[in-house]
């Protein structure tokens, strides 16, 4: 399997995703203290522009590798007419 980022992103895309999650779920806690799990998960998509089909999506994420890939099947879903709209699903 590739690399998630292609090294060419890997500085800014990490820089990003600091900067999203802090922002999102405040500061982490201090080196050698346990993470734990975030409120607040995110993943962050990068392809050049017109090349997706055949080219390359470097990604990253605060959240466990489940539930990004739950995240991202709903998405999809919603994106594809394949969920039904409810009050719930609206929000």
């Amino acid at each position: 399997m590739a690399e998630p980022i292609q090294d060419q992103h890997r500085a800014v895309m990490n820089a990003l995703a600091r900067g999203i999650d802090e922002a999102l779920n405040g500061p982490l806690p201090a080196p050698g203290l346990p993470h734990g799990r975030r409120p607040n998960c995110f993943v962050l998509l990068l392809a050049e522009a017109g090349k997706v089909e055949d080219g390359r999506v470097n990604y990253i994420s605060n959240g466990h590798r489940d539930d990004m890939v739950a995240m991202l099947r709903e998405l999809l879903a919603r994106f594809e007419g394949r969920v039904a709209e409810t009050p719930e699903t609206r929000q």
